[in-house]
């Protein structure tokens, strides 16, 4: 055998730097997924958040949009704003209103500014940290005539987070009412 013989294996120099760069890479990556972690968005948050917003957006769609207040005797029959006896329905809610409002304009606020709802409709308060406004606009749509549209928001903050939903809502049945004897076929 020759004492020349070349030994195998790494030196024990290329072993120090070989740990060195595997533990930078490591402490690299483990920074990368913490910053992750802390900036994104907590899924529950945003989920409870989406659920209030869905819950708003369902009641306020749900509302009747007739020409007139429910409490005008013309109600079933007015063709425009013109043909309310008492009262055209308009934006904001009738003294006196509690939820679930009769009209979806009632859920809005005379000077378009977001109204602010802090319960469901069933009076249960939303989780602390929520945030829920509404906005109901009057808006031009190029098929549907000029008041006949609304453009519905629901906003939900929490923390530094918001989830939006927009809806639009048209006129389609400005007579009919959820107490019409019309509604189910009565003269």
């Amino acid at each position: 055998m020759s004492i020349n013989r070349r030994q195998r294996g790494l030196t024990m120099i290329e072993l120090i730097i070989f740990i060195v760069i595997v533990g930078v890479a490591v402490v690299g990556i483990l920074q990368v997924l913490s910053l992750n972690t802390r900036s994104s968005a907590d899924p529950a948050r945003r989920k409870q958040a989406m659920a209030i917003a869905e819950g708003l957006m369902e009641e306020v769609r749900q509302a009747a949009f007739t020409w007139c207040d429910f409490s005008d005797p013309l109600v079933e029959e007015a063709a425009g704003p013109a043909g309310c006896t008492t009262r055209a329905e308009g934006p904001g809610p009738e003294p006196g209103a509690v939820r679930p409002f009769d009209n979806v304009n009632d859920y809005g606020s005379a000077n378009g500014a977001p109204v602010p709802y802090t319960t469901d409709v069933t009076g249960n308060a939303f989780p602390a940290g929520y945030n829920a406004t509404v906005t109901v606009a009057s808006q031009a749509l190029a098929t549907v005539p000029a008041g006949s549209a609304l453009r519905i928001t629901v906003s939900v903050a929490y923390g530094t987070e918001s989830v939006v939903l927009e809806s639009y809502r048209t006129r389609y049945a400005p007579n009919s009412t959820p107490i019409s004897p019309k509604s189910v076929g009565l003269p």
